[in-house]
Order: C-alpha cells, then structure tokens, then sequence
C-alpha cells in the first residue's frame, strides 16, 4: 500500500513540475526573443556569459545537474539501492537542474527540456518512496524517468516505449506496472490542465506506396548517418584524452563560455536556431517550410550546447535538426507532401542519435497526428537505427551514463 501511495502521489507532483517546468522554460525564451528583437548582437555577450556562469554554479552546487540527466537516471537505475540517497537523483539536484536548464534556455541555449524532467522526475518518485520508508529499486527509478516523458511531451505511450528501450536493463512484470501506473497518472495530470494538444502541430498526410518506397530508405540512411555523427562526436569528446583537449576540458567555465558564444554567433547569424526549437519544428511539421541551412544551423548550435556541459536535453533539438534534415530532402520530392518527408527524416534522425526506435515512432505519431504514417515511420526508424549503429556502435545515453557509474554517482 505504501509503494502504491508513494508511486501515485509522485506521479501527480512530477505531473505538475513538469508543466510548471514547461511553463518557466517557454517564459525564458519569449524574454530572451524580445531581447534579440532589440538588441539582435545582444546574445553575443549574454549567450557565453550565461553558459559560464550556468557551468560554474552546476560544478559548485550538483555537478550530477549537468547534461542531458537520462545519463543519470540510467546510472541510477543500474545501483538503486546506493543511489536512492545519492546525488544523482537527489532534490538537490534536481532543483539545480530546474533552475539552470531555465537558465540556459533563457540565454539562447539549444537544450530541450525532456531529459532534464526526466531526471527531476526520478528525484522525486525517489524522494516519496524514501519518504514513505519503501525500498527505492529500479522499477522507481524507471517509473519516476518514463512518467517523465510522458509528462513533457503529453506522449503516455511514449513513457512506456521509452523505459523499455531506454532505461530498464531487464523489464520485469512488477516494473511494469509500477511505469505504467505512474506513466497514466502524470499524463492524466498533464492532459487534464494542459489539454490535449498535439505538441508539434498536426501533420495528417500520407504518402503514395511508390513514394513511401523511395522516400522512406533515404530519410532512414540520411537520418541515421546524421544522429549516428552526434552521437559519435559526443561520445568521442567525452572519451578524448588528447592533451590538447585534456587542457580544454580543465577548464569547463571557459569551454562553456566558449561554446556559448559558438552559439550565439549561430543564432545571430540565422536567427532562428535559438532554444527548443519548437516553433520552427511546427513550421516545418505543418509543412511551411524554412531555410535550406536550418537543420545543419540547428545540429551545429545543438553540439556546441550539449558539449559545453551545461544542463540541458537533446530531445527537442534533436527532433528539430532531424525536422531540418528533411526540409533538406524536400526538394527531391516536389510532388509528395513536404510535411510527410520532415517527419520521416525527423523521426530517423532522431533514432539515430538515441537509437530507440519504438520510442521514436510513438513519440513522432503522438506530437505530430501522423498516425497515417505509421508503417513508414517504422520502416525509417528500423533503417536509421541500423545506420546509425555502422556510424557509432555504442548508444549515445548508455556511453554518456558510464562516467556516472565509473564514479559511484559522485
């Protein structure tokens, strides 16, 4: 009764966080356009401060803020017992983490806010159980991560997709209730003040069977190699043992600093790859179309945000680089609907740089009312998964967890 008490009474709290969460983060990056509405070179200087600062404060008060946080929760979830009054899934960090991806967003960062509640989502699912005097395993763990995505992307199909893809090792019959008890009760939270909206816009066309054979293998191979490179270039940064790079990575203020002002100097210069990503995601999704060059903009400010190891998620980017890889291949397509070959190329990049299909497919469908689309989207997510492993053989959250647990959560 008490597990059951704890799971339920979580599941409505990080129901709540993470539309406030969603609400502060939306609020940052309204303040911050109608700072580059009236001074467009402002970021230039606020952008790379911001990042150092961001970076200095997460080192000093919860360096396991840092990052995505699924790296974390996986950690966590592999030694339960010892992490459940650890700092990887502690209040305090995940106040930090709240906090400083706000921040982050509000000075132009290219970080989404999925991974982030993951984490805090897992804090506090380990927080009541800790409460409540019930054992924290890793069925809490995984239950307190997939809530969270469900919450934040209002996706609960997703939340169950993504802790057997992503966060369980082994899915027992008791973990899964337990994910999808709190997976349904965060989701109603999030449905019932929020609404049933459909996050990036609705997108009901389909294609033809001829141009679902042609269009889905080259969305799946482009995809694939595309995440496949973030992912590699990611884990390969965070291996590097290089001197040169070794002496970068010393100095994590001023690497933020300077990432930052990669990031600035992107968005200054194309002026849309700013936050999340989601209004030039919908735009696209709705097929409105955008600049050739936001896709690759986008994946160069996403990469530069995500190496400065400031706190912050890849999902939304990555969904926005993989919206702008297919606005790429639109034009080799003129005759077929352009929203249908963005959301191909978004859910294949997509896999390609997380390499969960299942999550990806149900993710895409649910936020984009592609449910005509289903088949391709599969087809693609299977092709770009496989690409995506000759490009980088180890999973992106997997590799970037392996720090975590090397140390011992600390």
């Amino acid at each position: 009764m008490r597990r059951r008490i704890a799971t339920g009474v979580a599941a409505v709290l990080l129901g709540l966080v993470a539309l406030g969460f969603a609400a502060m983060g939306d609020h940052a990056q309204r303040r911050f356009s109608a700072l580059v509405a009236q001074w467009p070179y402002a970021p230039l200087l606020l952008t790379p401060l911001v990042f150092a600062a961001v970076a200095w404060a997460t080192r000093r008060w919860a360096i396991e803020a840092s990052g995505s946080g699924i790296p974390q929760v996986i950690a966590a979830s592999r030694a339960p017992e010892r992490e459940a009054t650890g700092p990887l899934v502690s209040l305090r960090t995940a106040l930090v983490k709240l906090v400083m991806t706000v921040a982050v967003l509000g000075a132009g960062g290219s970080v989404g806010r999925e991974g982030p509640t993951v984490q805090v989502s897992a804090a506090i699912m380990a927080a009541f159980h800790r409460l409540l005097r019930v054992p924290v395993t890793a069925g809490v763990m995984i239950a307190g991560g997939a809530a969270g995505v469900a919450a934040a992307f209002n996706t609960p199909l997703a939340g169950v997709a993504f802790a057997i893809e992503e966060l369980a090792a082994a899915y027992e019959q008791r973990v899964a209730v337990m994910v999808m008890a709190a997976v349904m009760i965060s989701g109603l939270v999030s449905l019932g003040i929020a609404g049933d909206y459909i996050y990036f816009g609705a997108m009901r066309q389909t294609l033809d069977v001829g141009s679902t054979l042609l269009i889905t293998p080259i969305a799946g191979i482009v995809g694939g190699l595309g995440g496949g490179l973030f992912a590699r270039t990611m884990l390969r940064w965070q291996a590097a043992e290089h001197p040169r790079i070794a002496r970068i990575k010393a100095r994590p203020v001023l690497l933020a600093g300077g990432c930052g002002l990669v990031v600035a100097a992107v968005g200054v210069l194309t002026g849309s790859t700013w936050g999340t990503g989601y209004e030039a995601t919908r735009s696209l999704v709705e097929g409105q179309g955008d600049a050739l060059w936001f896709g690759p903009a986008k994946f160069l400010a996403t990469l530069a945000t995500s190496m400065s190891g400031t706190p912050g998620g890849i999902f939304a980017p990555s969904l926005a680089v993989g919206a702008g890889v297919g606005n790429l291949l639109t034009p080799l397509f003129p005759h077929d609907p352009a929203g249908a070959v963005v959301v191909l190329a978004m859910c294949a990049y997509f896999v390609g740089v997380v390499r969960a299909p299942l999550t990806a497919v149900i993710i895409i469908s649910e936020t984009t009312a592609s449910r005509g689309l289903i088949l391709p989207l599969f087809a693609a997510a299977l092709i770009a998964d496989r690409v995506s492993a000759l490009v980088c053989r180890e999973r992106l959250y997997h590799g970037l967890a392996r720090p975590f647990m090397n140390r011992g959560g600390g």
